[in-house]
Protein backbone atom coordinates (compact mmCIF):
# COMPACT_ATOMS: atom_id res chain seq x y z
CA UNK A 1 0.00 0.00 0.00
CA UNK A 2 1.35 3.40 -0.45
CA UNK A 3 2.58 5.58 2.38
CA UNK A 4 0.78 8.86 2.84
CA UNK A 5 3.29 9.71 5.12
CA UNK A 6 6.45 9.95 2.94
CA UNK A 7 5.34 14.07 1.55
CA UNK A 8 5.57 16.89 4.38
CA UNK A 9 2.32 18.16 5.97
CA UNK A 10 0.92 21.20 4.78
CA UNK A 11 2.84 24.44 6.13
CA UNK A 12 0.22 26.19 8.63
CA UNK A 13 1.09 28.74 5.96
CA UNK A 14 0.01 26.50 2.95
CA UNK A 15 -3.42 26.13 5.42
CA UNK A 16 -3.56 29.76 5.31
CA UNK A 17 -2.98 30.41 1.80
CA UNK A 18 -5.91 27.45 0.69
CA UNK A 19 -8.38 28.70 3.02
CA UNK A 20 -8.19 32.03 1.33
CA UNK A 21 -8.39 30.68 -2.15
CA UNK A 22 -11.13 28.08 -1.30
CA UNK A 23 -13.48 31.51 0.60
CA UNK A 24 -12.51 32.96 -3.06
CA UNK A 25 -13.86 29.69 -4.70
CA UNK A 26 -17.05 29.37 -2.67
CA UNK A 27 -18.23 33.21 -3.49
CA UNK A 28 -16.96 32.24 -7.56
CA UNK A 29 -19.53 29.36 -6.73
CA UNK A 30 -22.29 31.82 -5.56
CA UNK A 31 -21.54 34.31 -7.94
CA UNK A 32 -22.71 31.15 -10.65
CA UNK A 33 -25.62 30.67 -8.71
CA UNK A 34 -26.79 34.98 -8.82
CA UNK A 35 -25.81 34.61 -12.30
CA UNK A 36 -27.89 31.86 -13.18
CA UNK A 37 -31.06 33.53 -11.20
CA UNK A 38 -30.26 36.90 -13.01
CA UNK A 39 -30.66 35.23 -16.11
CA UNK A 40 -33.62 33.10 -15.65
CA UNK A 41 -35.60 36.15 -14.19
CA UNK A 42 -34.52 38.07 -16.90
CA UNK A 43 -32.69 40.73 -14.70
CA UNK A 44 -29.38 40.88 -16.84
CA UNK A 45 -30.05 43.84 -18.76
CA UNK A 46 -31.98 46.18 -16.19
CA UNK A 47 -28.66 47.97 -15.49
CA UNK A 48 -27.83 49.80 -18.83
CA UNK A 49 -24.37 51.41 -18.07
CA UNK A 50 -21.42 49.99 -16.94
CA UNK A 51 -20.08 51.96 -13.70
CA UNK A 52 -16.72 49.67 -11.67
CA UNK A 53 -16.57 52.68 -9.37
CA UNK A 54 -19.84 54.08 -8.78
CA UNK A 55 -22.10 50.99 -9.69
CA UNK A 56 -22.01 49.92 -6.18
CA UNK A 57 -24.22 52.41 -5.32
CA UNK A 58 -27.84 51.67 -5.99
CA UNK A 59 -30.24 54.19 -6.85
CA UNK A 60 -31.10 55.76 -3.33
CA UNK A 61 -34.22 58.35 -4.27
CA UNK A 62 -37.22 58.27 -6.61
CA UNK A 63 -35.88 60.56 -9.19
CA UNK A 64 -32.85 58.57 -9.37
CA UNK A 65 -34.38 55.07 -9.76
CA UNK A 66 -36.43 56.66 -12.23
CA UNK A 67 -33.71 57.76 -14.21
CA UNK A 68 -32.13 54.39 -14.52
CA UNK A 69 -35.71 53.44 -15.02
CA UNK A 70 -35.51 55.71 -17.97
CA UNK A 71 -32.63 54.23 -19.70
CA UNK A 72 -33.72 50.59 -19.38
CA UNK A 73 -36.73 51.52 -21.18
CA UNK A 74 -34.52 52.55 -24.20
CA UNK A 75 -33.36 49.14 -24.61
CA UNK A 76 -35.12 46.67 -27.08
CA UNK A 77 -36.00 44.61 -24.33
CA UNK A 78 -38.31 47.17 -22.74
CA UNK A 79 -39.71 48.23 -26.07
CA UNK A 80 -40.49 44.88 -27.60
CA UNK A 81 -40.96 42.31 -24.32
CA UNK A 82 -41.92 44.49 -21.29
CA UNK A 83 -43.60 47.37 -22.32
CA UNK A 84 -45.90 48.29 -19.89
CA UNK A 85 -43.45 47.56 -16.70
CA UNK A 86 -43.77 49.61 -13.90
CA UNK A 87 -41.13 50.93 -11.55
CA UNK A 88 -41.59 48.64 -8.73
CA UNK A 89 -41.61 45.78 -11.23
CA UNK A 90 -38.52 47.34 -12.68
CA UNK A 91 -36.99 47.53 -9.17
CA UNK A 92 -37.32 43.89 -9.21
CA UNK A 93 -34.97 42.97 -11.85
CA UNK A 94 -32.53 45.46 -10.87
CA UNK A 95 -31.69 44.21 -7.94
CA UNK A 96 -30.73 41.00 -8.74
CA UNK A 97 -28.43 42.38 -11.65
CA UNK A 98 -27.35 44.88 -9.10
CA UNK A 99 -26.37 41.80 -6.20
CA UNK A 100 -24.29 39.85 -9.31
CA UNK A 101 -22.35 42.74 -10.20
CA UNK A 102 -21.54 44.06 -6.66
CA UNK A 103 -20.84 40.19 -5.76
CA UNK A 104 -18.42 40.06 -8.53
CA UNK A 105 -16.24 43.60 -7.24
CA UNK A 106 -17.11 42.10 -3.72
CA UNK A 107 -14.69 38.83 -4.95
CA UNK A 108 -11.62 41.19 -6.09
CA UNK A 109 -11.89 43.06 -3.07
CA UNK A 110 -11.88 39.79 -1.31
CA UNK A 111 -8.79 38.41 -3.72
CA UNK A 112 -6.71 41.30 -3.32
CA UNK A 113 -6.66 42.73 0.17
CA UNK A 114 -5.85 38.86 1.62
CA UNK A 115 -3.02 38.33 -1.31
CA UNK A 116 -1.54 41.80 -0.15
CA UNK A 117 -1.82 40.11 3.35
CA UNK A 118 -0.42 36.86 3.32
CA UNK A 119 2.53 38.38 0.56
CA UNK A 120 3.58 40.79 3.67
CA UNK A 121 3.75 38.09 5.84
CA UNK A 122 5.97 35.75 3.16
CA UNK A 123 2.84 33.28 3.69
CA UNK A 124 2.99 32.52 -0.42
CA UNK A 125 4.99 30.22 -1.73
CA UNK A 126 7.14 32.00 -4.48
CA UNK A 127 6.23 30.03 -7.53
CA UNK A 128 2.27 30.33 -6.47
CA UNK A 129 2.99 34.59 -6.44
CA UNK A 130 2.83 34.20 -10.45
CA UNK A 131 -0.35 31.94 -10.13
CA UNK A 132 -2.20 34.63 -7.76
CA UNK A 133 -1.32 37.58 -9.99
CA UNK A 134 -2.71 35.57 -12.82
CA UNK A 135 -5.90 34.74 -11.05
CA UNK A 136 -6.28 38.21 -10.09
CA UNK A 137 -6.32 39.43 -14.08
CA UNK A 138 -8.56 37.00 -14.63
CA UNK A 139 -10.84 38.48 -12.37
CA UNK A 140 -10.28 41.83 -14.41
CA UNK A 141 -11.37 40.30 -17.72
CA UNK A 142 -14.37 38.40 -16.57
CA UNK A 143 -15.46 41.54 -15.45
CA UNK A 144 -15.20 43.45 -18.71
CA UNK A 145 -16.27 40.43 -20.38
CA UNK A 146 -19.32 40.23 -18.17
CA UNK A 147 -20.04 43.89 -19.66
CA UNK A 148 -19.57 42.83 -23.09
CA UNK A 149 -21.99 40.06 -22.87
CA UNK A 150 -24.15 43.19 -21.61
CA UNK A 151 -23.79 45.28 -24.40
CA UNK A 152 -24.95 42.73 -26.85
CA UNK A 153 -28.49 43.03 -25.51
CA UNK A 154 -28.58 47.13 -25.43
CA UNK A 155 -29.00 47.84 -29.46
CA UNK A 156 -30.61 45.92 -31.45
CA UNK A 157 -31.46 41.80 -29.61
CA UNK A 158 -33.97 41.71 -26.81
CA UNK A 159 -31.46 39.48 -24.83
CA UNK A 160 -27.85 38.51 -24.68
CA UNK A 161 -25.64 36.56 -27.21
CA UNK A 162 -25.76 32.92 -26.53
CA UNK A 163 -21.64 33.20 -27.36
CA UNK A 164 -20.66 35.79 -24.99
CA UNK A 165 -23.08 34.47 -22.27
CA UNK A 166 -21.58 30.88 -22.73
CA UNK A 167 -18.44 32.41 -22.69
CA UNK A 168 -18.86 34.67 -19.52
CA UNK A 169 -20.05 31.36 -17.45
CA UNK A 170 -17.00 29.33 -19.02
CA UNK A 171 -14.15 32.03 -17.75
CA UNK A 172 -15.99 32.08 -14.24
CA UNK A 173 -15.06 28.00 -14.15
CA UNK A 174 -12.07 28.40 -15.21
CA UNK A 175 -11.01 31.18 -12.71
CA UNK A 176 -13.30 29.03 -10.05
CA UNK A 177 -10.90 25.63 -11.80
CA UNK A 178 -7.63 27.76 -11.23
CA UNK A 179 -8.14 28.88 -7.45
CA UNK A 180 -9.23 25.26 -6.30
CA UNK A 181 -6.73 23.07 -7.96
CA UNK A 182 -3.68 25.98 -6.35
CA UNK A 183 -5.68 25.11 -3.71
CA UNK A 184 -5.92 21.65 -3.49
CA UNK A 185 -1.91 21.59 -4.53
CA UNK A 186 -0.93 23.88 -0.90
CA UNK A 187 -3.33 20.92 0.58
CA UNK A 188 -2.55 17.72 -0.77
CA UNK A 189 -0.33 15.81 1.11
CA UNK A 190 0.66 12.09 -0.21
CA UNK A 191 3.39 9.91 -1.70
CA UNK A 192 3.65 8.74 -5.35
CA UNK A 193 -0.03 7.45 -6.52
CA UNK A 194 -0.47 3.93 -6.78
CA UNK A 195 -0.87 2.27 -9.64
CA UNK A 196 -4.77 1.66 -9.89
CA UNK A 197 -5.41 5.28 -9.37
CA UNK A 198 -2.40 5.91 -12.51
CA UNK A 199 -4.79 3.55 -14.63
CA UNK A 200 -7.98 5.91 -13.68
CA UNK A 201 -6.65 8.90 -15.34
CA UNK A 202 -7.29 8.80 -19.02
CA UNK A 203 -10.82 7.79 -17.94
CA UNK A 204 -10.74 10.83 -16.15
CA UNK A 205 -9.56 13.00 -18.68
CA UNK A 206 -12.65 11.70 -21.07
CA UNK A 207 -14.75 12.71 -18.08
CA UNK A 208 -13.13 16.30 -17.95
CA UNK A 209 -13.69 16.59 -21.66
CA UNK A 210 -17.06 15.38 -21.71
CA UNK A 211 -18.27 17.32 -18.44
CA UNK A 212 -16.87 20.46 -20.27
CA UNK A 213 -18.58 19.99 -23.39
CA UNK A 214 -21.73 19.08 -21.33
CA UNK A 215 -21.68 22.36 -19.72
CA UNK A 216 -20.47 24.70 -22.68
CA UNK A 217 -23.49 23.40 -24.33
CA UNK A 218 -25.89 23.97 -21.05
CA UNK A 219 -24.29 27.68 -21.39
CA UNK A 220 -25.89 27.22 -25.46
CA UNK A 221 -29.50 25.88 -24.30
CA UNK A 222 -29.48 29.32 -21.19
CA UNK A 223 -28.86 31.51 -23.71
CA UNK A 224 -30.98 30.19 -26.66
CA UNK A 225 -34.02 28.94 -23.88
CA UNK A 226 -33.53 25.68 -25.11
CA UNK A 227 -34.97 24.30 -21.85
CA UNK A 228 -38.39 25.68 -22.86
CA UNK A 229 -38.46 23.42 -26.10
CA UNK A 230 -39.32 19.82 -25.65
CA UNK A 231 -40.14 19.32 -22.52
CA UNK A 232 -40.04 15.66 -22.19
CA UNK A 233 -37.57 12.92 -21.41
CA UNK A 234 -35.67 10.64 -22.74
CA UNK A 235 -37.85 11.28 -26.43
CA UNK A 236 -38.32 14.70 -28.08
CA UNK A 237 -41.34 15.10 -29.38
CA UNK A 238 -41.85 11.37 -29.46
CA UNK A 239 -38.15 10.64 -31.85
CA UNK A 240 -34.96 10.00 -30.46
CA UNK A 241 -33.45 12.79 -32.92
CA UNK A 242 -36.21 15.42 -33.31
CA UNK A 243 -36.90 16.06 -36.92
CA UNK A 244 -36.64 20.37 -36.71
CA UNK A 245 -33.08 19.13 -35.44
CA UNK A 246 -29.44 20.10 -36.85
CA UNK A 247 -31.39 22.50 -39.95
CA UNK A 248 -29.21 25.28 -39.60
CA UNK A 249 -25.51 25.53 -40.75
CA UNK A 250 -24.72 27.00 -37.29
CA UNK A 251 -27.72 24.70 -35.64
CA UNK A 252 -25.67 23.69 -32.41
CA UNK A 253 -25.20 27.46 -31.13
CA UNK A 254 -27.85 29.06 -32.88
CA UNK A 255 -30.74 26.52 -32.33
CA UNK A 256 -32.67 25.72 -29.10
CA UNK A 257 -33.73 22.34 -30.45
CA UNK A 258 -29.82 21.42 -31.31
CA UNK A 259 -28.73 22.84 -28.53
CA UNK A 260 -30.54 20.98 -26.39
CA UNK A 261 -30.51 18.01 -28.27
CA UNK A 262 -26.55 17.59 -27.81
CA UNK A 263 -26.68 19.15 -24.50
CA UNK A 264 -28.87 16.09 -23.08
CA UNK A 265 -26.75 13.58 -24.47
CA UNK A 266 -23.34 14.70 -24.14
CA UNK A 267 -24.79 15.02 -19.90
CA UNK A 268 -25.97 11.30 -20.47
CA UNK A 269 -22.40 10.48 -21.23
CA UNK A 270 -21.23 12.34 -18.58
CA UNK A 271 -23.17 10.08 -16.06
CA UNK A 272 -21.81 6.90 -17.70
CA UNK A 273 -18.70 7.62 -17.39
CA UNK A 274 -18.54 8.63 -13.82
CA UNK A 275 -20.24 6.15 -12.85
CA UNK A 276 -18.17 3.94 -14.94
CA UNK A 277 -15.30 5.48 -13.00
CA UNK A 278 -16.51 4.01 -9.87
CA UNK A 279 -17.08 0.81 -11.06
CA UNK A 280 -13.46 0.84 -11.70
CA UNK A 281 -12.03 2.20 -8.57
CA UNK A 282 -10.52 -1.10 -7.52
CA UNK A 283 -8.23 -0.87 -4.20
CA UNK A 284 -7.99 2.51 -4.09
CA UNK A 285 -6.38 4.49 -1.21
CA UNK A 286 -9.81 6.42 0.56
CA UNK A 287 -8.30 9.42 0.09
CA UNK A 288 -8.43 8.63 -4.26
CA UNK A 289 -11.66 6.73 -3.91
CA UNK A 290 -13.84 8.99 -1.96
CA UNK A 291 -13.90 11.71 -4.21
CA UNK A 292 -14.74 9.14 -7.28
CA UNK A 293 -17.46 8.27 -5.16
CA UNK A 294 -18.92 11.06 -4.45
CA UNK A 295 -18.99 12.32 -8.31
CA UNK A 296 -20.41 9.33 -9.27
CA UNK A 297 -23.43 10.52 -6.98
CA UNK A 298 -23.14 13.85 -8.14
CA UNK A 299 -23.74 12.74 -11.55
CA UNK A 300 -26.47 10.83 -10.73
CA UNK A 301 -28.17 13.69 -8.59
CA UNK A 302 -27.38 16.30 -11.24
CA UNK A 303 -29.08 14.29 -14.15
CA UNK A 304 -32.42 14.20 -12.10
CA UNK A 305 -32.19 17.50 -11.08
CA UNK A 306 -31.76 18.55 -15.21
CA UNK A 307 -34.57 16.22 -16.25
CA UNK A 308 -36.94 17.75 -13.16
CA UNK A 309 -36.08 21.36 -14.53
CA UNK A 310 -36.92 20.39 -17.77
CA UNK A 311 -40.13 18.55 -17.20
CA UNK A 312 -41.52 21.50 -15.62
CA UNK A 313 -40.67 24.07 -17.79
CA UNK A 314 -37.64 25.34 -16.00
CA UNK A 315 -38.83 26.34 -12.64
CA UNK A 316 -36.31 29.05 -11.21
CA UNK A 317 -35.52 27.36 -7.98
CA UNK A 318 -34.71 23.75 -9.32
CA UNK A 319 -32.77 25.69 -12.59
CA UNK A 320 -30.88 27.61 -10.08
CA UNK A 321 -30.15 23.89 -8.58
CA UNK A 322 -29.02 22.61 -11.68
CA UNK A 323 -26.98 25.31 -12.22
CA UNK A 324 -25.27 24.83 -8.88
CA UNK A 325 -25.18 21.38 -9.29
CA UNK A 326 -23.05 21.45 -12.76
CA UNK A 327 -20.07 23.68 -10.66
CA UNK A 328 -20.21 21.00 -7.75
CA UNK A 329 -19.91 18.20 -10.17
CA UNK A 330 -17.06 19.85 -11.52
CA UNK A 331 -15.52 20.50 -8.54
CA UNK A 332 -16.01 16.81 -7.27
CA UNK A 333 -14.52 16.35 -11.00
CA UNK A 334 -11.52 18.19 -10.17
CA UNK A 335 -10.72 16.81 -6.83
CA UNK A 336 -10.52 13.70 -8.06
CA UNK A 337 -8.59 14.45 -10.76
CA UNK A 338 -6.02 16.10 -8.47
CA UNK A 339 -6.16 13.37 -6.20
CA UNK A 340 -4.35 10.54 -8.93
CA UNK A 341 -2.15 13.17 -9.70
CA UNK A 342 1.79 12.74 -8.71
CA UNK A 343 2.32 14.84 -5.80
CA UNK A 344 4.72 17.90 -6.26
CA UNK A 345 7.87 18.49 -4.47
CA UNK A 346 7.64 20.63 -1.68
CA UNK A 347 10.22 23.14 -0.26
Amino acid sequence: MPRDDLAPAPTAADRRVALWLLICCSMIFAMVVIGGITRLTESGLSITEWKPISGIIPPLSEAEWQAEFELYQRIPEYQQINRGMTLEEFKGIFWWEFVHRVWGRLIGVVFLVPFVWLLLRRDIRREMIPHMIALFLLGGLQGALGWYMVSSGLAERTDVSQYRLTAHFLLALAIFSYALWLALTLLRRGAITDAAAIRLRPHLWLTVLCLALTLTFGGFVAGLNGGLVYNSFPLMGGQLIPGDAFQLPWSPFEDPVTAQFIHRWLAIASVLLAISLWLRRGALRISTSKPIGLLAAMAVIQAGLGIATLLLLVPIPLAAAHQAGAVVLWTLLLWSLHATRQPSARR
